[in-house]
């Protein structure tokens, strides 16, 4: 049956977006299908006027999706084994597949409104064809600014907020590329733009734990004069303290680790337990991921629980 019989005067869809489909054909046509993108089988039969009423809706909402998701439909009574082993019971329903698995559906002649929002939420995160891959994109830039270049990672950062201005996670990117060439300012006002709702998230709290290392490393002094002052006297506890965050504002992050543990191992009690707290905004600001991260937090349980 054509969409024009099924829908009462509904055009022909692209062949690309729409489709029917056969018991034989249902693994190719749904489930590989729909490890590209989400798929929508829609089980109808001829007999149902409630189907008739929804397919057009469904056609169009699909269309509309410009390629986000397709639409695939079974006529029941022609192809019964599938819909008889999903446990149809009813018709019309629809069944959203995503990256090869049933994820969601919804049965009986909704509105169109109720279909928008439905294709809305299987469909989140997926771009449409010709459309930029912003999670692509993202991961671009941070790999840039992990091989040094913060200019070019910022640029990349610059050219996501263009599509979406409220975009997290190219938000506290680019902050941190800020933080990275020493604009410290640029990075605080970049971070502003964060809403206070966000203001959680892990990159944009990594970030402001970078800010404020970053703005401490401002006023301890040179490496090399702390260093001096520690070799002098060990138990110089604020002098090690300086010098573990000068070091991590010039990338040591093991010999800054170092210098703090060296105060925990010391003196836990110092400074309101001031290492240790420090210790931690480090590991924030590097990420958990980070090499200097987890090996850090091992010697800190080490000394913590020995």
């Amino acid at each position: 049956m054509t969409i024009m019989e099924q829908g009462g005067g509904a055009p022909q869809a692209a062949p690309d977006l729409i489709k029917d489909t056969t018991t034989q054909t249902f693994v190719k046509d749904v489930i590989e299908e729909s490890k590209r993108q989400p798929v929508l089988i829609d089980f109808w039969a001829e007999w149902c006027g409630p189907c008739r009423q929804l397919t057009p809706v469904l056609e169009k909402a699909v269309r509309n999706a410009k390629g986000r998701v397709k639409l695939v439909k079974m006529n029941i009574d022609h192809h019964p084994a599938i819909p008889g082993q999903m446990g149809i019971q009813s018709i019309p329903a629809v069944i959203a597949f995503v990256n090869g698995q049933p994820a969601d559906g919804f049965m009986g002649a909704v509105p169109e409104s109720q279909v928008n929002a439905f294709i809305d939420k299987v469909t989140k995160g997926v771009p449409a064809p010709g459309e930029p891959n912003i999670a692509e994109i993202l991961a671009e830039a941070e790999a840039v600014l992990a091989d040094g270049d913060a200019a070019g990672a910022a640029q990349i950062y610059a050219e996501v907020l263009a599509l979406d201005s409220t975009n997290i996670a190219a938000l506290a990117g680019l902050a941190k590329c800020y933080v990275t060439t020493g604009a410290i300012e640029q990075a605080r006002q970049t971070l502003g733009m964060v809403p206070e709702s966000k203001r959680n998230d892990a990159g944009v709290k990594a970030v402001q734990a970078a800010i404020e290392l970053a703005e401490q490393a401002q006023s301890v002094g040179p490496v090399a004069e702390l260093e001096q002052k520690v070799a002098a006297n060990p138990l110089d506890h604020q002098a090690r303290f300086d010098l573990a965050t000068a070091l991590n504002a010039q990338g040591k992050r093991s010999e800054a680790t170092a210098q703090l543990l060296e105060i925990v191992r010391r003196d836990r009690k110092w400074n309101d337990d001031g290492a240790r707290r420090q210790l931690v905004q480090l590991f924030e600001a590097w990420g958990g991921a980070d090499e200097a991260t987890v090996e850090g937090r091992k010697k800190l349980s080490t000394i913590l629980f020995s």
